[in-house]
């Protein structure tokens, strides 16, 4: 048995990692560039997750330099074991080498399709990481004029709010005091533990995001510790199935870290259900590839796809389009987000749609020098659910005076 006693928090030294996250519009990246102004953000690497084939939300983020890392292969929860564990080994290694100027605090935004039970397992269990990271807290953005809605059809959405430890309700701006009250008593029957953080215009202090302390799940429903024990079965599932010389046991949540702090309600749970995961009646092991033992996460009526036009846009005939498009498929329509060359505009003009409504447009200083924007073609990421992206072309493309490619 560990007996060691838990370690003040200013003894122990591991980086604080902290994950935003939050689904699809809840406006996570505007959070994020509120937050990279701080001066309390010194010394901080920025994780980006990207859902679809081109990546736009980097593009979207002010701070672009070698503390910023793009992961691109997929949602995080799927390929948790790949992207996430690599970047955060490959982070410490350059601070190690002092090829970056001090790592103090990493800061993760997911997809808004991520399910945060995988990434917080990984971060409290694989062993490397576990010894040199400690997660401070998991916040969720929740879009009050959305979050009705998309807790009522999507479990990710409801997982995200379950497993936070900060709830930032976004858009307080955008909607009256009725509906935010709504929503707050709502997500609080969800995670009555969770502080709650009314946000307008994306503006949140540092104080509000980070020192949550240790994520400890015993304090958030019971689902919470189920969600994690399953992905310590998975996690064995995966050792089982690897190389031999891969096959070191992950720790289970819950065991004494480099704090020496327990978790017991997941520990305990881990524990319990891990004495069947490699027995027969648990099924066959799964591969040992990073994605492709991936369990089914996501609605597979959720699909993504990216959207180029080759020339500069007529902005309102476009507009025209978008609106008729959303008029018809809004409830199909989970986020529009992209870079649009608006005829007559030399800077790229940022478009961010939910279901029926279109926020905004704004615009970037410039052109990102990077691929694939570099080439300064318009191009926007759906997230949809039941919708064929046929459909959507052709709307498009009949206002634009162009038909929309769409891009592998």
């Amino acid at each position: 048995m560990n007996t060691a006693s838990p370690l003040p928090a200013d003894a122990d030294r591991r980086i604080p990692v902290t994950l935003l996250t939050g689904f699809l519009g809840a406006g996570k990246t505007t959070l994020l560039n509120h937050l990279l102004r701080q001066p309390q953000m010194a010394g901080s690497a920025v994780l980006i997750n990207e859902f679809g084939a081109v990546g736009v939300d980097h593009h979207l983020v002010e701070k672009v330099d070698e503390s910023l890392v793009v992961l691109d292969s997929g949602c995080i929860c799927c390929s948790v074991q790949g992207d996430l564990v690599r970047a955060l080994k490959g982070l410490f290694m350059r601070a190690l080498r002092r090829e970056l100027k001090g790592l103090h605090r990493v800061l993760i935004e997911t997809t808004g399709l991520a399910d945060p039970a995988p990434v917080i397992h990984t971060l409290m269990a694989e062993p490397f990481l576990s010894e040199r990271y400690r997660l401070d807290g998991v916040v969720t953005a929740v879009d009050v004029t959305h979050a009705p809605a998309q807790l009522a059809a999507h479990n990710e959405a409801v997982r995200q709010v379950a497993m936070a430890d900060r709830l930032l309700l976004t858009k307080c701006d955008l909607a009256d005091a009725a509906q935010c009250s709504a929503v707050s008593a709502l997500i609080a029957r969800l995670n009555p533990g969770a502080a709650q953080v009314p946000v307008r215009a994306g503006r949140v202090a540092p104080d509000d995001v980070f020192g949550c302390g240790l994520y400890d799940p015993a304090g958030k429903l019971p689902d919470v510790a189920a969600w994690l024990g399953e992905e310590t079965i998975r996690a064995a599932r995966r050792a089982a199935a690897g190389p031999a010389w891969t096959r070191t046991r992950p720790r289970p949540v819950g065991a004494a870290g480099a704090s020496g702090r327990r978790n017991t309600a997941a520990g305990d749970l881990a524990q319990a259900q891990d004495a069947g995961a490699d027995s027969p009646a648990a099924g066959p092991a799964p591969a040992a590839a990073d994605r492709s033992d991936a369990p089914a996460r996501h609605d597979t009526a959720v699909t993504s796809f990216v959207l180029s036009f080759d020339e500069p846009l007529a902005w309102y005939a476009f507009s025209d389009g978008l609106a008729l498009l959303l008029q018809v498929y809004g409830g199909r329509i989970l986020r529009i987000k992209g870079l649009l060359n608006v005829a007559g505009d030399p800077l790229p003009r940022v478009l961010q749609c939910v279901q029926h409504s279109v926020y905004p447009a704004t615009s970037l200083p410039a052109w990102p020098d990077a691929p694939p924007c570099d080439d300064r073609r318009s191009r926007l990421v759906f997230i949809v659910r039941d919708l064929a992206q046929d459909e959507v072309v052709s709307i498009l493309g009949s206002f634009a005076g162009q038909m929309p490619r769409v891009l592998d």
